[in-house]
């Protein structure tokens, strides 16, 4: 039978359903939500974002918004329902997250030849070619199950959740409206803080208690990219000052200057009543939550609609287990696919999807495997994640230092980017036309 089997409904099981039954094949996509959550997700719906409502940069000179062109190219649908229901955030791709699921479950249920089935895959099926997408926050009895594929120690790290506020609940006469360097049309609420006000803050933080990660024993192991707030301020005081809540860019209309720091807040619904604080994950406990982030300007009588907490990543040594197409070097009929991969970001899971998604129908259809240029922002971060060092290997989001340099120097990062970026968009055309990549790029 011409079926593709796909496990896990988020965003890199999504896509990967989707250009299984774009290629002209059954596809079968197991998702175990509503009748099992995880600790983190809140909904039934598929690809539901749980930690930022931000897919990231849209500018072309930036690692995310190169890798996001080349899916709206290459006809993902995760991108194309994210374009479809974006918020104003400046020059970043940020969605109204409940609308964005939504947007996403409808399109592949009403889709012909995909079957969505709510039950948890607690075994490996017997189907072949398997697409194993159960993101970072697999079951246990799934993560069993892979282990015993694998034969491999799982690794795993932390992630954690920025809270989310009620818009009528900020103070706005204390903050101000705006995007960083003028981007945007005032996307961003902005809370700026004096140098006694971002002390205070940092103190009290330092003080607050956080949750025990009871299940998760001593191993805390945290993404750089994502790690808590209270684990930057322990490593100085000015830690917070230089990187989430960094002012540079930003100048508060009211003084015409820059504030010594900066809590910024993105609209996080189509409605615009909610908003999540930017770069403010966090495992604080709930109480202490409240009573620190309420030091913060304009937050005085901040409603928390929904609190910050922590969460376990898990993810494979891809470097030792896959192979550039994302099969499983064990069994070429098994591809893995998003963050259990080790790659690092909504976008990157949306290629993941889409690359082990198109292997996968490929091999049903008696066509070799692909493997995307590593000029491309798409073949460049899954070389690194399949060919990394394996006893270094830790997850990686999209960025220009995985691309090869360019023939000739160039002077100036944003024009050597731009010059990436220009390469990658050639050579990804190019090489959708001799692979025969095209498929409609909006419906069945």
């Amino acid at each position: 039978m011409d079926r593709v089997t796909v496990i896990g409904g988020g965003l890199a099981g999504s896509e990967a359903a989707w250009q299984g039954a774009q290629r002209g094949l059954d596809v079968v996509l197991y998702e175990m939500r509503p009748h099992k959550m995880t600790p983190a997700h809140q909904t039934g719906y598929l690809a539901e974002l749980v930690c930022s409502n931000s897919l990231g940069s849209n500018l072309l000179d930036r690692a995310l918004g190169l890798l996001k062109e080349e899916l709206r190219r290459l006809g993902s649908l995760v991108v194309s329902c994210a374009d479809e229901t974006a918020l104003p955030a400046g020059g970043a791709l940020a969605v109204g997250r409940e609308a964005f699921a939504k947007l996403v479950s409808e399109r592949l249920e009403a889709h012909p030849r995909i079957r969505v089935v709510r039950q948890e895959a607690r075994e490996m099926p017997d189907a072949r070619p398997l697409v194993i997408a159960t993101g970072p926050l697999t079951s246990d009895a799934l993560t069993e199950a892979i282990g015993h594929l694998t034969g491999e120690q799982y690794l795993h790290f932390y992630d954690a959740m920025a809270p989310i506020v009620a818009l009528h609940s900020i103070t706005m006469d204390k903050v101000f409206r705006g995007s960083r360097y003028g981007r945007g049309d005032g996307d961003y609420i902005n809370c700026p803080l004096d140098e006694s006000q971002y002390g205070r803050f940092v103190d009290e933080l330092l003080r607050a208690e956080t949750f025990p990660l009871r299940e998760f024993e001593e191993d805390q192991r945290f993404f750089e990219a994502c790690l808590p707030v209270e684990v930057i301020a322990r490593r100085g005081r000015d830690a917070l000052a230089f990187g989430p809540l960094r002012p540079v860019g930003l100048r508060d209309p009211r003084t015409e200057e820059r504030p010594f720091a900066v809590v910024q807040l993105r609209q996080d619904d189509l409605a615009g009543t909610l908003y999540n604080m930017v770069g403010f994950q966090t495992n604080l406990r709930w109480g202490d939550q409240q009573r620190v982030f309420r030091l913060i300007p304009g937050l005085e009588r901040a409603e928390f609609v929904r609190y910050g907490q922590m969460h376990r990543n898990t993810f494979i040594n891809s470097s030792t287990l896959l192979e550039p197409t994302l099969q499983f070097r064990g069994e070429e009929g098994v591809f893995f696919a998003g963050q259990i991969t080790g790659s690092e970001g909504y976008a990157a899971a949306v290629a993941g999807g889409f690359l082990a998604g198109t292997n996968a129908a490929r091999t049903v259809s008696g066509e070799p495997p692909v493997v995307f240029p590593e000029t491309t922002m798409i073949g460049a971060l899954f070389r690194y994640v399949t060919c990394a060092t394996p006893h270094e290997f830790q997850p990686m989001r999209p960025n220009f230092g995985l691309v090869p340099p360019l023939d000739s120097r160039m002077r100036g990062q944003r024009r050597r980017y731009h010059a990436y970026a220009e390469r990658a968009l050639e050579d990804l055309e190019a090489f959708m036309a001799g692979a025969d990549l095209a498929v409609s790029r909006t419906g069945a």
